[in-house]
């Protein structure tokens, strides 16, 4: 495990975390623990009762669901330097969907008493408030796609938020989305055939391209009139 220091500095990089004041990180790296998750491994299911805060270190995790038929629906995909978990700890719910790991992953723990201490202090609530806003114009974005826009449209949509690092939100956009069609299928909630119809429509078009696993996007302002947001 890195040091306290590296641990700083690198999730410090990130804009959420290093927005907190230096006193309530160093309490959050302190009280923290590294859990290591192997490929396909639960950190939780839907429905377990509220654990820990959780930062993501490295690897990637998928949060997902299943319809009662076994079908998988996946939400968001979460990469190195995001948080989570902060719902259940503030409603007290059971979780809401279930978190596994795409591969290899090391994650932070933070105590849910160490959380709930934290959220006394006014600059780490109303960080966490931001936190959730930022992932409540996300789902509505999501609700707006299912409703009004077309199967190309939500296809482009969720490319460039995956080029954002999804649920991190990161302003720098990178050109290759590391995602399988599979999964990509998964996340709109449509079938492996017409997501293929429509990747291959936009490949024609010199929007994106198709790689293992991956898909590049070649004009990122031609994927932004395609998905309504230029």
């Amino acid at each position: 495990m890195k040091s306290h220091l590296d641990l700083m500095s690198d999730l410090s990089a990130h804009p959420w975390f290093g927005s907190l004041p230096l006193r309530d990180r160093k309490v959050m790296l302190n009280a923290a623990e590294l859990l290591r998750l192997r490929p396909g491994e639960m950190l939780f299911r839907q429905g377990d009762a509220p654990g820990g805060f959780y930062a993501l270190l490295s690897g990637t995790l998928k949060m997902s669901t299943l319809s009662e038929d076994g079908k998988e629906a996946i939400l968001v995909v979460l990469e190195s330097g995001t948080w989570f978990g902060e719902i259940s700890l503030i409603d007290h719910q059971p979780r809401t969907h279930d978190a596994t790991a795409l591969g290899q992953a090391e994650l932070l723990v933070l105590p849910s008493n160490v959380f709930q201490t934290l959220m006394q202090r006014t600059a780490f609530s109303q960080a966490i408030a931001r936190m959730l806003a930022g992932r409540i114009r996300l789902l509505y974005g999501i609700v707006e796609d299912a409703t009004l826009r077309s199967t190309r449209g939500r296809i482009a949509r969720r490319l460039l938020l995956l080029a954002h690092g999804d649920a991190s939100l990161s302003s720098n956009a990178r050109p290759r989305v590391p995602v399988s069609q599979e999964a990509l299928a998964m996340m709109l909630g449509i079938t492996r055939q017409t997501l293929s119809k429509e990747l291959k429509l936009l490949v024609q078009q010199g929007v994106i391209s198709l790689g293992y696993r991956s898909i590049e996007i070649v004009s990122p302002d031609d994927l932004a009139r395609q998905s309504g947001m230029a």
